[in-house]
């Protein structure tokens, strides 16, 4: 595992293309959240938004050329949580299906639908980027909705 620091905000991790790079991913993100003071429900839902991300790219997609998946995440200054996972591409771009009731997978990018503010897809032939925006809500010792605004049209994509 690489992990590469930027700004106190940011972390961007490789992890191998395989499933234990979605725990370790998992963890680090998990930390650095609760490290920083982050209510435990924001903390969860990115994990489990993380998770998915991580989960649908070794499903779907091909590892970056070095062989890794890139998790990276960072609390930009307009209060949104932006969660990316970078992959080497793969036959099809990520896109919500309708499972059936009975279906037994399919449900990923439903349950990131949910917990997301928004979510969606760049890239080239050769990296794409799923990425999400998460509300951040404050946790300061008490219950709190607290929900900071933020712009969805000024999201600018991580660099990694």
């Amino acid at each position: 595992m690489v992990v590469a620091r930027g700004v106190p905000d940011s972390e961007a991790v490789l992890v191998p293309h395989a499933s234990v790079g979605v725990g370790t991913a998992r963890r680090r993100l998990i930390a650095g959240l609760t490290d920083r003071g982050f209510d435990c429900a924001v903390v969860d839902d990115a994990a489990l938004v993380l998770s998915e991300l991580l989960s649908n790219a070794l499903k779907h997609a091909r590892p970056l050329p070095d062989g890794s998946v890139r998790a990276a995440w960072a609390v930009r200054s307009d209060r949104v949580l932006v969660i990316e996972v970078t992959d080497g591409g793969g036959p099809t771009l990520p896109r919500q299906p309708s499972p059936s009731v009975t279906a037994r997978g399919g449900r990923g990018l439903s349950i990131i639908d949910a917990l997301a503010a928004d979510w969606g897809v760049r890239g080239t032939a050769d990296e794409v980027t799923v990425w999400a925006l998460l509300p951040i809500r404050v946790a300061t010792g008490e219950q709190t909705d607290e929900v900071w605004d933020f712009d969805f049209d000024a999201v600018e994509p991580l660099d990694g």
